[in-house]
């Protein structure tokens, strides 16, 4: 890393958290490190990848990073410089915990860096939407903690809320089941009832209250959810299952699908221990591994270094 010329930071993110579909995102003290060593020629680009992803990310031109950056820079119409990147990976991929995301915010960012763009934060945030195509992950990832973000495909609106308190911890299982975000939203209705609108509408305003003052005996009610889950909890073993058994548990203030799945995520006050055996005990009884985690959901956003701020 001390030979990086810039490198950039993202943290993981859960999109969602039940009732705020495609609107309520979270930061996750989980972190994937770009390095960028050296500028090459305009179109020239290097990918190394350690950890998640060694196999299918180590292609530059398939790298989501390259990619994103590519894309940032036709679309403000900046003839980029290529460059060599390392990718220090500890997201897992396509587990719902905003990989994809992450590359998107770092190859922005890296754009704005290497080639001198001056843009305001308001415009780098909706190149990031664009590029993603939506902001419920890459506005947490790149501003930090938990946000509400409304994109009409053009402007884009958000806002930062109060951080959770020190004693509130974050689980997250994650089962060795991959769930591509596309299947996902394949396996969604066309249309809901109107009765499960209502029922999102008052989920979510519920939530997003309760995260603001601080009443977190809401989040239970605030993180259910009738438009997204009942259906993706079908494209993972023990889906099904787990979050009404994460839910019984106490400490465990609110419990959803992580994105599209299929990790599973816990807001938890106390001790996390009994949450998250309880998450791999169900993933291990229908016949998957998973691994947890305990994170802190107020974590930073993306951040940028030069040579200047780690050597």
């Amino acid at each position: 890393m001390r030979d990086s010329i810039l490198r950039v930071r993202v943290p993981a993110t859960s999109a969602n958290l039940g009732a705020g579909f495609d609107t309520l995102g979270m930061a996750l003290s989980l972190y994937n490190i770009f390095c960028v060593s050296e500028k090459l020629p305009e179109g020239e680009f290097r990918s190394d990848v350690i950890g998640e992803g060694v196999r299918e990310l180590s292609d530059a031109r398939s790298n989501m990073v390259v990619k994103s950056y590519i894309d940032a820079c036709e679309k403000w119409g900046v003839r980029g410089c290529g460059f060599s990147v390392c990718s220090h990976n500890a997201i897992p991929l396509c587990r719902g915990l905003g990989s994809s995301a992450g590359a998107v915010v770092a190859g922005v960012l890296i754009a704005k860096a290497l080639n001198g763009i001056d843009v305001s934060e308001d415009e780098l945030l909706r190149m990031m939407t664009r590029i993603e195509g939506h902001p419920d992950n890459v506005a947490p990832c790149y501003l930090g903690g938990m946000t509400v973000s409304c994109w009409d495909g053009e402007e884009l609106r958000y806002v930062r809320l109060p951080s959770l308190p020190p004693d509130m911890h974050i689980v997250a299982a994650v089962p060795n089941v991959r769930v591509r975000t596309s299947d996902a939203r394949g396996a969604l209705p066309d249309k809901v009832e109107f009765k499960d609108a209502v029922f999102n509408l008052g989920r979510a305003a519920l939530l997003t209250a309760a995260w603001a003052t601080g009443s977190w005996e809401h989040l239970a009610w605030g993180m259910d959810d009738k438009l997204h889950q009942p259906y993706r909890t079908k494209l993972f073993p023990g889906g099904e299952v787990i979050m009404d058994r994460v839910r019984a548990i106490p400490g465990c203030l609110g419990v959803a699908i992580s994105g599209s799945g299929p990790s599973v995520i816990a807001l938890v006050r106390g001790k996390p221990r009994k949450v998250a055996e309880t998450m791999c005990n169900t993933f291990s009884e229908y016949g998957v591994e998973s691994l947890f985690f305990v994170l802190e959901g107020n974590a930073e956003g993306a951040r940028v270094e030069t040579p200047l701020a780690f050597t």
